[in-house]
């Protein structure tokens, strides 16, 4: 386990200030969810910490779907909530991993011997992996010397490092090709050659009296011809990048360059497809290396999540047709796959690849009656589902990896937070707390109505009941980026932790703001609510150390730091805004707490 020793620079905060609205509603939306997940964890699991749901293998209700029930808890505790929370979550990550591994399937092959193998899904792709392990994976923000972590960490990163001893015994990963050979990859391998419906689907099972599928599905029938469009997953696809996200965690926790040299590798392939391929990232590439060949069919834009990958059943239109859906998922997740690399490189080629694919798809805007539209897809005829808006996915990513006003601003400068940054609405902070504690209200009446039985709930049905909504928090508190929950590493601006009690997180009654983001600057505000006790918290910069704190000023006398972290003091009731001078992606990341543990 990598240690760190303690920042020797720090700063007081003893001006004593008007506890201001956002701060108590930030405070109370975390006592909020604090007291929301003990009764949820209480109905939706057993004493072992099982799923109490009907479980089954698949992409639309299987193991992914169960693990999202405790998913942003380990977000939760490492922005300050409570140890409650963690433990609960460890109950239910434990019963989880028991759960998937006895569960097995009949159809399905790819569950046969048992759903999970060594403690991961046998051979499942990217949107599901990285969206069931998200809260796995954040586990690192909390307690990184944990040996159950560490070793899960690296075995997961094993499965894809050629020669590592829990390489599968047919690999997923090509060194000489750089490639994950299969959509479907996982601890037993890639799927190789064509995958049926039911690999997607899981066994066949009664619907109609007993369960509500979420996509309007009637019968087994409708989840198998959601998935006719899933059938070529031999070969590499954009999405599977994803898979860095637990080298990176791994890298982070051990320092061992192996991991840092395979994701820089693997992530190189993708940026010269890329720039090969007129700026825009393919689809898909074979077996063999070549883009175009194996699932794609000699084109560059065909492949599962693929620039035109349309299908599955979303319920039925007037006449009684299977409504079909634009399921391009590597747009949504491929960005973040790269901040791997930056993250463990510093090398802003990562985000001038993804700038490069947006300018090139708004290059093939169109004019009809006076409008331009902008695509987001590509088939058969070229560039469809136009839309008005530039397309931006990742765009938010992007900016906040370059703070580059001029490349990159100018396709997030609707988004109500950075609005809020620019200075635009002072109002956001009290506005989205606000709307963040009607959800969990919300979501305590949904469970308190739900009288099923397990036997009636599928997987993925108390995912919307989870009152652990932390987005809102990570954006104010640490100027954060909302990746919801994908199996994404944390990136934001600044971190904390209690110093008093040597853990995660803010200290009880202090609250944060980030309200100014630049290339080289961060405004944050500290409050301490507490009007009897002083407060000792320690400011990181980035989630990770990576960036690099030059000076503190408050109230414009500046104190030297030089160092990724600085002790802050916070006298009863006091609070004021640090304008931190920093430079950014300039260390090496770790999950060592700034301290020796």
């Amino acid at each position: 386990m990598l240690t760190r020793t303690p920042p020797t620079a720090a700063v007081t905060i003893s001006t004593p200030t008007a506890p201001p609205h956002w701060a108590l509603l930030e405070r109370e939306l975390m006592r909020a969810i604090e007291a929301a997940i003990p009764p949820f964890f209480d109905r939706y699991f057993d004493e072992r910490g099982y799923l109490k749901c009907f479980a089954r293998w698949g992409a639309l209700d299987g193991p992914d779907d169960a693990a999202e029930n405790v998913t942003n808890w380990t977000d939760f505790y490492a922005l300050g909530g409570s140890a409650q929370v963690l433990g609960l979550y460890r109950r239910g990550i434990e019963g989880h991993i028991r759960q998937y591994t006895e569960a097995r399937t009949t159809v399905t092959k790819l569950g046969a011997g048992g759903m999970y193998y060594k403690e991961f899904p046998t051979s499942f792709d990217w949107v599901h992996n990285g969206e069931g392990y998200h809260c796995l994976f954040q586990e690192g923000l909390c307690e990184p010397w944990n040996p159950i972590w560490r070793q899960r960490i690296c075995r997961f990163a094993g499965f894809y490092l050629p020669g590592d001893p829990d390489e599968p015994a047919e690999p997923n990963y090509d060194p000489k090709h750089r490639i994950i050979r299969s959509v479907l990859n996982g601890s037993r391998g890639p799927v190789l050659g064509r995958a049926e419906p039911v690999d997607w689907a899981g066994d066949p099972f009664e619907i109609e009296g007993r369960f509500t599928p979420g996509r309007g599905h009637r019968d087994f029938d409708d989840y198998l011809f959601h998935f006719e469009t899933y059938r070529n997953v031999e070969g590499d696809i954009p999405l599977n990048l994803a898979a860095t996200a637990m080298a990176f965690y791994a890298y982070a926790a051990t320092g061992d360059p192996k991991y840092r040299k395979w994701i820089e590798e693997y992530s190189d392939a993708w940026v010269e497809r890329t720039y090969a391929n007129d700026g825009l990232i393919p689809a898909n590439v074979g077996l063999d290396g070549a883009v175009g060949s194996g699932l794609g069919g000699g084109t560059w834009w065909r492949g599962v999540y693929g620039w035109g990958h349309t299908g599955g059943f979303y319920g039925l239109d007037e006449h009684g047709k299977p409504i079909p859906h634009h399921r391009p998922n590597f747009q949504h997740r491929t960005p973040y796959a790269f901040g791997n690399a930056l993250l463990v490189s510093g090398d802003r080629k990562y985000v001038d690849v993804w700038r490069t694919v947006m300018e090139s798809v708004n290059g093939n805007a169109k004019v009809e009656d006076g409008v331009t539209l902008y695509p987001r897809m590509y088939g058969e005829d070229g560039w469809y589902d136009f839309q008005p808006e530039p397309f931006d996915r990742g765009a938010l990513a992007v900016y906040h990896w370059s703070q580059d006003r001029e490349r990159d601003h100018a396709l997030v400068a609707s988004d109500p937070w950075v609005r809020f940054l620019d200075g635009k609405d002072d109002d956001y902070p009290v506005r989205k707390l606000s709307a963040d504690l009607e959800q969990v209200r919300r979501k305590v009446e949904l469970r308190e109505r739900d009288t099923r039985s397990a036997d009636m709930l599928l997987s993925e049905d108390p995912n919307g009941i989870n009152p652990a909504e932390v987005w809102g928090l990570m954006q104010l508190m640490l100027g954060g980026l909302a990746t919801r929950h994908v199996g994404v590493p944390w990136h934001c601006a600044v971190r904390y932790f209690d110093s008093e009690r040597r853990r995660a997180g803010i200290p009880p009654g202090v609250a944060s703001l980030v309200d100014h983001l630049s290339a080289d600057e961060v405004g944050v505000q500290l409050v301490n609510l507490d009007p009897v006790h002083a407060k000792h918290l320690v400011l990181q910069s980035g989630a990770f150390a990576e960036h690099t704190i030059d000076s503190a000023a408050i109230d414009g006398e500046r104190a030297e730091v030089g160092g990724s972290a600085v002790h802050v003091r916070l006298e009863p009731g006091a609070g004021a805004r640090l304008l931190l001078r920093v430079r950014r992606f300039v260390n090496q990341p770790t999950v060592a707490f700034p301290w020796p543990t």
